[in-house]
C-alpha cells in the first residue's frame, strides 16, 4: 500500500487513505455536477480539458465518470474526494468552497502534467480517498501592487497560485506613498497624477540609490470587477485595501489640500514612513468616503481593508489647527490637554463606520486599534503576536500576519547571493513552523473574539516585476498554506512534521511549480539570473530584536526594516500599543 505522503498533496488533508492502484479517464467521460457546486466543476474540466486534450461531457449524474455532489453533512469548506477501481471518481463538498478545494486537490492528484497545458498525456488519477477540512475560514495571502504595480495579467496569475495552494482570501494593497492604483471615477487625479512616479529606490534607502526610471500604472473599475470575477471562480475573495491616514502621499500628491502641509509634492519615490499623513478633517474624510463608495460597488468582498499602520504624528502636533481639532473632539491625554495622535484612531473608527454602514465589515492593521474602534471590525496583527491576543481579548476577530513569521518579501536564506536581503531570515523551515495563535498566548485569552485565520504578506518595494515576486513568494507560500489548511501539528524545524513536508515539497510539489513556470527560489539558494549584484538590503536580527522586544510582543515597522526607513535625522515614530479593554465605539 502506498502512504498518503507518497500523493505529495501540498496542503496535506486531513485524512487520506492510498489502497494503490489507479484510473484512467477516457476521452468523452461524462461529469455531472450539482448545480451549487458548477464553478468549481467548471473550473476543473477546463483546466484537466487544456492539459490532457481531453472533452469531458456534462452528463446526468447516474451516467458520469465524475460528480461532483452536495454533501450538507460536511464541516464547512470540507470535501471529500473518492477515486474507485471502477473508475468513477466522486467529489462530495459541503458547499462550493469545499468543492473549490477538492478541484484543487483533483488537479494535484493528475500530476505535474495537470499544471501545463500541452494537450499530451494521458489522466490517471491514483485509487485514493480523502476527507478533508480547512484549520482556518481565512487563509490570505496580500499582494502590494502599490509600491510596484503588477499588470492585470500577472495578477490573476497570481490568484491561480493562491487558489492553487487552497487559500481563499486575497489582500490588494491598491494605495500607498508611492502608488495609487485603483481608478476613482470621482477624484480622477488619484491616477493622472498619483499612479506614477518618476524614479524608484533601488535596494535599501541608506545606499540613495535611485534608478531614474519612471514607473506607474492603475487598474481600470472594469479592471478590477475582472479580478474579483476570476477569483471568485477559484474560490478566492479579493480585499481591496485603501491605506488611511498613513501611507497616502500618491493621494496627497494628486489633491494637496488632503495632506497636513498642503503642498504640492510629487509621488514618494523611496521607501519607509511617511511623516506627511492626511489632515484629518471633515473634507478629507468626505473624500475617503467617496472613494470607498465607489470602492465598494467594484469589490463584492464582504471585507473592505483601511490600512490604519504606521502613521507618525508628528506633524499633527506641529500644527495649531489641527491641536484644536484634537480639542473640539474631546481627543484629550491623561493630563487633559489636547492628543493628537487620537485623530488616527478617530480617522479609521468614522471610516469602518462608512464600511458598516454600506453592510460590509472593515479590516485593518494593529494599529488602528482604540477606544474608538467598531467591535465588528477585523484587525490583522502584524507587530507581533501580543497584538492580536489583545484584539481577541477585546472581543475583535482577528487575523495572525506577525512580520517575524510571515512576510515573505523578507529574505528566504542565507546565501551570499540573496537579492535585495532584507528583514528577518525566513527559511522555509520557518514559515512551516508557524503557529497562528501560540499555545501560551492560546491560554492567556479570554476568547471573546474569533481568531479569523492567518495571512502571509507580499510587500514589493523590492519585487519589481512577477519573476521577482516569484521568487520570493514561492515555496515559502506553500508551507504558510499547509499551516493555515491542514490539521494542527508540530510543526517545528526538524519535527517528523517538517521533515515529511520538505519531502513531499521537493518530491511532488516543486515539479508541479516548475511545470506551471513559477521560478520559485530553489532550495539551495539563487540562481545566477536571480541574484541582484550591487544592490544592498537591510538585513534585521530576529534574535537580537526578540531579545529587546520579548518573543510575545516584538513590534516594530515593516517596509524594508521598518522604523530605520526614516531619512537619517528623522526620529522614529512611537509605535502604538494595542490597548488591554477597548470600550468599541465612543
Amino acid at each position: 500500500m502506498l502512504r498518503p505522503g507518497d500523493l505529495g498533496l501540498v496542503p496535506e488533508p486531513a485524512s487520506t487513505q492510498v489502497p494503490g492502484g489507479s484510473v484512467l479517464l477516457a476521452d468523452g467521460a461524462g461529469i455531472g455536477t450539482d448545480p451549487a457546486l458548477r464553478p468549481a466543476a467548471r473550473w476543473w474540466r477546463r483546466v484537466t480539458e487544456e492539459a490532457f486534450g481531453l472533452d469531458l461531457v456534462p452528463a446526468a449524474t447516474d451516467r458520469s465518470s465524475v460528480v461532483f455532489a452536495l454533501a450538507r453533512g460536511l464541516p464547512a469548506g470540507g470535501y471529500g474526494i473518492d477515486v474507485r477501481p471502477t473508475g468513477l471518481v466522486r467529489v462530495e463538498a459541503a458547499d462550493l468552497a469545499g468543492a473549490h478545494a477538492a478541484a484543487q486537490t483533483l488537479r494535484q492528484l493528475a500530476g505535474p502534467e495537470a499544471y501545463r497545458r500541452s494537450g499530451t498525456g494521458a489522466l490517471e488519477l491514483p485509487v485514493v480517498q480523502i476527507a478533508d477540512r480547512p484549520r482556518f475560514e481565512w487563509r490570505g495571502v496580500l499582494l502590494d501592487v502599490a509600491r510596484h504595480f503588477l499588470p492585470k495579467h500577472d495578477v490573476l496569475r497570481f490568484i491561480d497560485l493562491a487558489a492553487a495552494h487552497r487559500l481563499n482570501v486575497l489582500q490588494l494593497h491598491l494605495t500607498d506613498d508611492q502608488g495609487w492604483r485603483v481608478q476613482i471615477h470621482r477624484y480622477p487625479e488619484l491616477t493622472r497624477t498619483g499612479a506614477w512616479r518618476h524614479e524608484s529606490t533601488v535596494g535599501t534607502w541608506r545606499t540613495g540609490s535611485k534608478d531614474g526610471r519612471p514607473h506607474g500604472g492603475f487598474y481600470t473599475q472594469d479592471d478590477l470587477r475582472e479580478i474579483v470575477g476570476y477569483a471568485r471562480d477559484r474560490g478566492v475573495t479579493v480585499v481591496p485595501e485603501i491605506d488611511v491616514p498613513g501611507h497616502v502621499e500618491a493621494a496627497v500628491a494628486a489633491y494637496p489640500e488632503l495632506g497636513t502641509r498642503k503642498d504640492r509634492s510629487a509621488v514618494r519615490t523611496t521607501w519607509g514612513i511617511s511623516q506627511d499623513v492626511l489632515d484629518p478633517s471633515e473634507g478629507s474624510l468626505a473624500f475617503f468616503r467617496h472613494v470607498l463608495d465607489e470602492v465598494l460597488d467594484v469589490f463584492d468582498a464582504p471585507w473592505i481593508g483601511l490600512g490604519g499602520d504606521e502613521v507618525p504624528p508628528t506633524l499633527w502636533r506641529e500644527s495649531p489647527r489641527i491641536v484644536e481639532r484634537a480639542e473640539a473632539l474631546g481627543l484629550v491625554g491623561k493630563d487633559g490637554t489636547p492628543d493628537v495622535a487620537q485623530l488616527h484612531g478617530w480617522f479609521v473608527a468614522r471610516l469602518a463606520e462608512h464600511v458598516s454602514d454600506a453592510g460590509r465589515r472593515a479590516v485593518v492593521w494593529d494599529e488602528a486599534m482604540s477606544p474608538m474602534l467598531p467591535r465588528d471590525v477585523i484587525v490583522t496583527s502584524w507587530r507581533g503576536y501580543a497584538q492580536g491576543a489583545a484584539a481577541l481579548d477585546a472581543g475583535y476577530d482577528v487575523v495572525m500576519a506577525p512580520e517575524q513569521a510571515v512576510y515573505l518579501d523578507h529574505r528566504a536564506g542565507e546565501h551570499p547571493a540573496e537579492p535585495i536581503p532584507v528583514g528577518f531570515l525566513r527559511t522555509v523551515e520557518d514559515v512551516y513552523a508557524f503557529e497562528p495563535l501560540p499555545a501560551p498566548l492560546a491560554a492567556s485569552t479570554n476568547g471573546a473574539g474569533r481568531l479569523l485565520g492567518a495571512q502571509a504578506q507580499v510587500w514589493t518595494e523590492h519585487l519589481d516585476s512577477a519573476r521577482r515576486i516569484d521568487y520570493a513568494t514561492f515555496p515559502r507560500l506553500a508551507a504558510f498554506a499547509e499551516v493555515a489548511w491542514s490539521p494542527r501539528a508540530d510543526r517545528t524545524q526538524g519535527s517528523a512534521a517538517s521533515k515529511d513536508f520538505l519531502g513531499r515539497l521537493e518530491q511532488r510539489h516543486l515539479p508541479r511549480l516548475d511545470a506551471y513556470g513559477v521560478e520559485y527560489r530553489p532550495l539551495a539558494g539563487p540562481h545566477p539570473w536571480q541574484t541582484r549584484p550591487g544592490v544592498q538590503g537591510y538585513p534585521r536580527d530576529l534574535a537580537a530584536e526578540t531579545a529587546v522586544g520579548g518573543w510575545a510582543g516584538l513590534g516594530g515597522w515593516r517596509d524594508d526594516g521598518g522604523a530605520e526607513n526614516l531619512p537619517a535625522g528623522r526620529p522614529a515614530p512611537e509605535a502604538p500599543k494595542a490597548p488591554k479593554t477597548p470600550k468599541g465605539d465612543g
